[in-house]
C-alpha cells in the first residue's frame, strides 16, 4: 500500500511543495513515481517523514535532521528514544499546567500559596540523568550544590549575566560578523569565562577544556534546547564557528 504526494500532504499537515524539497535534498525519497510523474510514498517512507516532522517540531534545521538520520538508521530505536524524551516532557509540562493552574486558583481565592507546589515542573534537575551521562556523577553533584547554596540574589544576578550573553551573541550573528572577528572572539572569551565560572564542568575542573568547549558548541547546534538560546539553528551555528575558533586558538 502506497499513498500519493497530495494524500500525504494532506495526512501529515504539510505540503507537496515541502515533501517534493525533502526529496530534493535527499532526506525523504518517494518510494515510487507514478506514470504522471507524481510522487508515492509507502510505509517506510511515512516512518521515515514521521520522524522528520518530530525533528522539525524540536527545532532542528534540515541539514541537522539530514545528519541525524543518517547517525541512526534503526528507525524503531530513534523513535523510541524520541518517545520517551517527548513523554518526559508531557509529564513535566503537565505538572507546570497544574502548579499555575492551583496558584491562580489561590489568588483569585484569596487562598494562602503553597511554596512547595508552585514550582513543580520546573526543577532544572530534570537534566541530572543528562549531564550525569555526559560528564559524570560530580559534575551534577557540583553544580547542583553550587546553585542551590546562592541566595536569590546570586541567582538572579547570574541568569542577568546569562541571558545577556545570550542576548549578545543574537545581536552579533543577526549582524553578520564574522566567526573570527575580535567582538566574536571577544564573546568566545566571555563564553568560556562564563562557563569556567560553573563548578563540575571540565572549564572549572581544569580538565579537557579545549575539547569540552567545542563539543559543547556543536550541542548547541544539534539540539534545539541549546540552540534556542542564540536565536535558532543559524545562530547556534555562528556561536560553535567562533568558539571552535577561540579554543583552537587559545585552550
Amino acid at each position: 500500500m502506497d499513498w500519493s504526494i497530495q494524500q500525504i500532504a494532506r495526512i501529515a499537515g504539510t505540503t507537496s511543495r515541502a515533501l517534493r524539497h525533502y526529496d530534493d535534498i535527499g532526506l525523504l525519497k518517494p518510494s515510487r513515481m507514478a506514470p504522471n510523474g507524481y510522487r508515492h510514498y509507502d510505509q517506510a517512507a511515512l516512518v521515515q517523514l514521521q520522524r522528520i516532522l518530530l525533528l522539525r517540531e524540536l527545532g532542528l534545521g534540515l541539514s541537522v535532521i539530514g545528519e541525524v538520520l543518517g547517525d541512526e538508521s534503526d528507525a524503531v530505536k530513534a523513535l523510541s528514544g524520541h518517545l520517551k524524551w517527548l513523554r518526559q516532557e508531557q509529564d513535566r509540562l503537565n505538572r507546570q499546567i497544574a502548579s499555575v493552574q492551583r496558584t491562580i486558583e489561590a489568588v483569585k481565592g484569596g487562598g494562602e500559596l503553597m511554596a512547595e507546589n508552585m514550582f513543580d515542573g520546573f526543577d532544572h534537575t530534570r537534566y541530572k540523568d543528562e549531564v550525569e551521562e555526559r560528564w559524570g556523577r560530580d559534575a551534577y553533584a557540583s553544580g547542583h550544590s553550587w546553585w542551590r547554596g546562592m541566595d536569590a540574589r546570586e541567582k538572579a544576578a547570574w541568569k542577568q549575566r546569562s541571558q545577556q550573553l545570550g542576548s549578545d551573541w543574537i545581536a552579533a550573528a543577526g549582524a553578520g560578523i564574522a566567526a573570527d572577528s575580535d567582538e566574536a572572539q571577544d564573546l568566545a572569551r566571555r563564553q568560556v569565562e562564563w562557563l569556567r565560572g560553573i563548578p563540575g564542568t571540565p572549564a572549572a575542573s581544569g580538565g579537557d577544556v579545549k575539547g569540552y568547549v567545542i563539543g559543547l558548541g556543536e550541542m548547541y547546534v544539534a539540539d534545539p534546547r541549546f540552540s534556542a538560546n542564540y536565536g535558532g539553528e543559524s545562530g547556534a551555528t555562528f556561536v560553535r564557528d567562533a568558539l571552535r575558533v577561540y579554543a583552537e586558538a587559545n585552550l
